[in-house]
């Protein structure tokens, strides 16, 4: 891959001196990757670049290209250019594009397609969104059980160019039933060549259901090491394939969404500067107006212990410092357990390992807090004398507060994404603002209940 400010500055020579001859031969002696970096980088010459290439390196980097970087594209290519490339596109891409249109855009669309690709997409298109049938692409290498490896080896060599990969070959009998998945190397070391395809067979393979939610086939793929698995029906019939280029797009929107909902929004639809400021505000506004309503009820509890507050003005000084220790403490428990479940370190029958462990943490980074407080204002007494004589109670209080409040956001953390998950909800909506605003208001309880306990008949 080449440097890409070398690849700009080479493009804007020739552009100034307007060499299209030039640049078509330069932008197709590029990597698909850098390609696609050259259409990024000057959106208003794509149509004419991408016209440039050679047609199947056009179809690899539109296929490489996201989601509104290719309808951007499709606005701008003439109509016969529209219909060659999506024909061209493989199943799981074309489908892909399409799931993202509204209905009116895809009815347009599908006309262009020749009738063998149409049945493949409204096929896909037909099952549920977010399951593997979206995923999968029927272009595979399929033998049965009785050819020879040289019978086998010899239909790669006619029809592997139309397979989406050829790294794994699937058996199957007259029905379709799939009976095993071979690698190809296992194919072209073996001798003789007359050895059947039933004498490599071992029938330890892995599938996939259509209809299976598609975060499914992250763990599958991590834990089983492969570059594509077979997707079968409740019959064990084979209907396709799932590649891992397509796993992998799975799994960074899943993140995504996982990011965007831990901080408090709803999940994006679109690329950040792509998402129109609209969809950005319902997104954000929903969740904001309930911290909102959330962090009301710290006004509540505050006025419940009005009178405390003006007997003792100097307890209003610490309110920021404890919520936001204890909402603080809770957020890190919220993510550290979010990022374990997604990644399978952890399930719900974990919750009284990880309840332990964090009770544990929260009392040992509870109680350094209390140290620091304490430290802190017998500082601050001796440089002002501002506490009195009564400071060490008011040191208590605080450093009892902080123990309490960081014990309970590291509870209130980590038992939440349980608790969501539990109930079938996302554990990612357990974002860290809501663990905050709910950590706020019982920090506020636990602080002046200490505030009681220590100060009653001294300055309360």
């Amino acid at each position: 891959m080449e440097d890409l400010n070398v690849i700009i500055d080479r493009i804007d020579t020739l552009l100034e001196l307007e060499a299209w001859a030039e640049i078509n031969d330069f932008i197709n002696e590029l990597n698909i990757s850098d390609v696609v970096e050259v259409l990024e980088e000057y959106p208003d010459h794509s149509k004419r670049f991408f016209l440039q290439l050679d047609f199947n390196r056009a179809v690899a980097v539109f296929g490489a290209l996201d989601i509104n970087e290719q309808e951007d594209l499709l606005h701008k290519l003439p109509a016969n250019k529209v219909a060659q490339l999506l024909n061209a596109l493989p199943p799981d891409d074309r489908t892909a594009l399409l799931a993202e249109q509204e209905s009116p855009v895809v009815k347009e669309l599908i006309k262009v397609l020749n009738p063998e690709e149409r049945k493949v997409t409204l096929s896909l298109l037909g099952y549920p969104e977010d399951s593997v049938g979206r995923l999968m692409t029927p272009d595979y290498i399929d033998v049965e059980p009785d050819w020879t490896v040289e019978q086998v080896l010899t239909y790669i060599r006619d029809y592997g160019k139309s397979s989406e990969t050829i790294d794994v070959i699937y058996v199957t009998d007259e029905n379709g039933t799939l009976l095993d998945d071979i690698r190809i190397r296992d194919f072209l070391i073996v001798n003789p060549a007359e050895t059947l395809v039933e004498d490599l067979m071992d029938e330890r393979f892995i599938t996939l259901n259509v209809n299976e939610d598609q975060d499914t086939t992250i763990d599958v793929f991590q834990k089983n090491n492969r570059v594509a698995l077979p997707v079968v029906d409740d019959k064990n019939i084979l209907l396709g394939i799932v590649t891992i280029d397509d796993v992998l797009i799975v799994q960074e929107e899943e993140f995504s969404e996982d990011m965007q909902m831990i901080g408090g929004t709803a999940a994006l639809d679109d690329p950040y500067l792509a998402a129109p400021i609209k969809d950005i505000y319902k997104k954000r506004v929903l969740w904001l107006m309930i911290l909102f309503v959330g962090e009301l009820l710290t006004i509540f509890a505050m006025q419940n212990f009005e009178s405390e507050i003006a007997k003792v003005a100097l307890l209003a000084t610490f309110i920021p410092l404890i919520i936001s220790s204890g909402g603080n403490t809770g957020s890190q428990a919220a993510t550290l357990i979010i990022q374990a479940m997604a990644l399978d370190d952890v399930d719900l029958s974990d919750w009284w390992h990880i309840m332990k462990r964090e009770i544990i943490s929260g009392i040992l980074l509870g109680l350094t807090l209390f140290a620091m407080s304490f430290v802190l204002i017998a500082i601050w007494q001796m440089s002002s004398g501002i506490f009195g004589v009564n400071f060490l109670r008011i040191a208590a209080v605080v450093g009892f507060s902080l123990l309490g409040v960081v014990l309970w956001g590291t509870i209130v953390g980590s038992m939440l994404p349980i608790l969501l998950k539990r109930m079938g909800a996302d554990p990612a909506a357990s974002s860290t603002p809501f663990v905050a605003t709910l950590v706020d208001v019982s920090g506020l309880v636990i602080y002046f209940s200490f505030a009681v306990l220590f100060l009653k008949g001294t300055l309360l």
